[in-house]
C-alpha cells in the first residue's frame, strides 16, 4: 500500500469505557466516541450491549453502529468466526477512510474483547488504544480498601482457575483480586474459608452501578454471583490496611 492510500484509511481506536458509570469514562475516550462516525462494540444475542448502555447518552444519531454479536454460551470464548466478521465489516469502514471506535467495557487491553479486534487488524491499520478504568481499581475505591502498597504484590486471578490453582496463588500473594466470580461463588468462597481469609476479603459486584453491591465476604447471604464481581483479598505487610480489611468493607448496595 503506498502512502498517499495509507494515508486515506480511517485510524481504528479502542476505547475503555469503565466500568460502568457514564462518568468514569476518560476526557480523551470521550472526544474520539464524539468524533469517530463509525462505532463498534460487543453485543450479546439477546438484550442490549453493556458497553454501549455506558457511552449511550454520547451516540449520535448519525454514527454508524457495528455491534459485534457474541453468542452468550459456555463454549469456548472467544468464537474465533464472531471476530473474523466483525474485523471484515471494521475493516470495510477503514478502507472507505472513516475512523472506527470499538467499545471496550473497563480497559481494552485488561481481559478486554478488543484485543481480539486488535489482534486481526492493528498490523494493518493505524491504531490507538485509549486505557479506561478498569473494574479492579473501581471496586478497591468503591469499597474504599487500598488494592496494594509498598511491596505488596498483588495478583489478578480469573475465577474459573480450578481450586488447587487459585489456592496456590492466592498464598503467595499480598493482595488478591479474584475476577469473573459469577456461578463460581459457592466454590471459591469455600476455598477462601479453607484458607482462613474470609475475615480479609471483601465481595463487589456491578460496581459504579445503581444497583452496586459491595459487603464483606463474610455477611453475603447469596449463593449466586453475576458475571461482573468480584473478590478483593488483603494479606499483605501494610498492618493498617489489613486491620481495615478485617473490618469489613462498607456496604454501599
Amino acid at each position: 500500500m503506498g502512502m498517499g492510500e495509507e494515508a486515506m484509511t480511517g485510524t481504528l481506536y479502542g476505547l475503555g469505557v469503565g466500568p460502568g458509570d457514564p462518568e468514569l469514562l476518560t476526557l480523551k475516550a470521550h472526544r474520539i466516541l464524539k468524533a469517530c462516525p463509525v462505532v463498534a462494540y460487543p453485543a450479546p444475542d439477546t438484550g442490549e450491549s453493556f458497553a454501549r448502555s455506558i457511552v449511550a447518552e454520547f451516540l449520535s444519531p448519525y454514527q454508524v453502529e457495528i455491534p459485534i454479536v457474541v453468542p452468550m454460551r459456555t463454549e469456548r470464548f472467544p468464537a474465533a468466526e464472531v471476530y473474523d466478521k466483525a474485523a471484515d465489516e471494521i475493516a470495510a469502514q477503514l478502507d472507505a477512510g472513516r475512523d472506527v471506535a470499538v467499545l471496550c467495557e473497563g480497559d481494552p487491553f485488561f481481559y478486554g474483547s478488543f484485543m481480539y479486534v486488535f489482534e486481526r487488524l492493528g498490523g494493518r491499520y493505524s491504531t490507538e488504544i485509549v486505557p479506561g478504568v478498569s473494574s479492579i481499581m473501581a471496586s478497591a475505591a468503591a469499597a474504599k480498601r487500598p488494592l496494594a502498597a509498598r511491596n505488596d504484590v498483588l495478583t489478578v486471578l480469573p475465577g474459573p482457575l480450578d481450586d488447587d490453582e487459585l489456592q496456590a496463588r492466592i498464598m503467595i500473594s499480598d493482595a488478591v483480586a479474584i475476577m469473573k466470580v459469577g456461578r463460581h461463588l459457592p466454590r471459591i468462597r469455600a476455598l477462601i474459608a479453607r484458607l482462613g481469609l474470609t475475615g480479609a476479603a471483601a465481595y463487589c459486584e456491578r460496581v459504579s452501578l445503581g444497583e452496586e453491591k459491595i459487603v464483606p465476604l463474610e455477611s453475603l447471604g447469596a449463593e449466586t454471583a453475576p458475571y461482573f464481581s468480584m473478590i478483593l483479598i488483603y494479606r499483605g505487610g501494610e498492618e493498617w490496611i489489613r486491620t481495615l480489611a478485617a473490618g469489613g468493607a462498607s456496604d454501599a448496595a
